[in-house]
């Protein structure tokens, strides 16, 4: 569906994306991570030929970026573009005349996605009235009144409660379900670990690490990761290294990577001397993975 190639851009001396190379397959929900600064609106930028790349190939759909692309193209931004004093329905219609949609299409089309996004019943309702997860859905309806075949959804729940964040997973469940190829970009991690088929860490306009979860969690050479709590930090450390795990620090906390999974019994005999006020154990998640690749 999406193929980049070898991508270069530059702003003067400060180079953006080098040699970036990407591909989304049909049908999967891509993610996208990064920090700011990384590239990532860059990409989508050349990706709906709104700025040109220096150097490289793009094709979506096996056709190369251009003008006509723009059209198989759908893309939810941050922000959400929408007119606040029209109606859920005067909008989506407002969108579906700018992509030239036929009156009868228009029309069907714009009825058809306030269904897909659970919005029929405020179809009559202005903008401003609506919560922040019903206009995040709108949002995405307008970016899919044209049928696109790729739909960008540029941090689509950000700012929301857990409730409207929830009703946002399931929409893009539902819409990869119809077959719709999906490239989010998140900050939120463990979205892109309940959505993502595959995800990429950009870092410096370079692809750092590619795959699934389970390809990308071997990037890390450790079964589980405990944290403790200790105001022996140095002792723990150091009885940490003679047992071969890597300790790690996350923000304030001080975990450690253990090659094989312990029961908590032999944990806590492994520290046997140091006092710990707490000790927890997780699996590898995306947040480990993405801390250890970015830093």
């Amino acid at each position: 569906m999406l193929l980049i190639e070898n991508i270069n851009k530059s702003y003067g001396k400060r180079q953006v994306l080098q040699n970036l190379n990407l591909q989304i397959n049909f049908g999967e929900i891509y993610g996208l991570l990064g920090p700011n600064g990384a590239g990532k609106t860059t990409t989508i930028n050349i990706i709906c030929n709104l700025l040109k790349a220096d150097s490289g190939r793009i094709e979506i759909n096996e056709q190369p970026v251009s003008e006509k692309t723009k059209s198989i193209i759908g893309v939810a931004p941050q922000e959400n573009l929408l007119y606040k004093t029209l109606t859920c329905k005067e909008n989506l219609n407002f969108f579906a005349q700018i992509y030239g949609l036929g009156r009868k299409v228009r029309q069907l089309q714009v009825d058809n996605c306030l269904a897909a996004v659970n919005l029929i019943d405020r179809a009559n309702s202005p903008v401003e009235t609506l919560s922040g997860g019903m206009k995040r859905r709108l949002n995405i309806a307008v970016a899919l009144v044209h049928q696109p075949k790729l739909l960008i959804l540029d941090e689509p729940t950000t700012g929301l409660d857990i409730e409207a964040r929830y009703e946002i997973w399931e929409l893009i469940r539902h819409l990869r379900n119809q077959g719709i190829t999906i490239l989010l970009t998140t900050h939120l991690l463990d979205e892109a670990e309940r959505l993502c088929q595959r995800i990429g860490i950009l870092k410096n306009g370079q692809i750092l690490a590619e795959g699934t979860l389970s390809e990308l969690q071997k990037l890390i050479s450790a079964k589980e990761v405990v944290t403790i709590q200790t105001e022996d930090e140095e002792r723990a450390i150091a009885r940490a290294t003679e047992l071969g795990f890597t300790h790690r620090r996350y923000g304030n906390e001080l975990a450690f990577w253990l090659p094989q999974t312990l029961e908590l019994k032999e944990i806590i005999a492994a520290f046997d001397g140091i006092s710990l006020a707490s000790i927890s154990r997780q699996p590898i998640s995306l947040e480990h993975i993405y801390l250890e690749v970015t830093k």
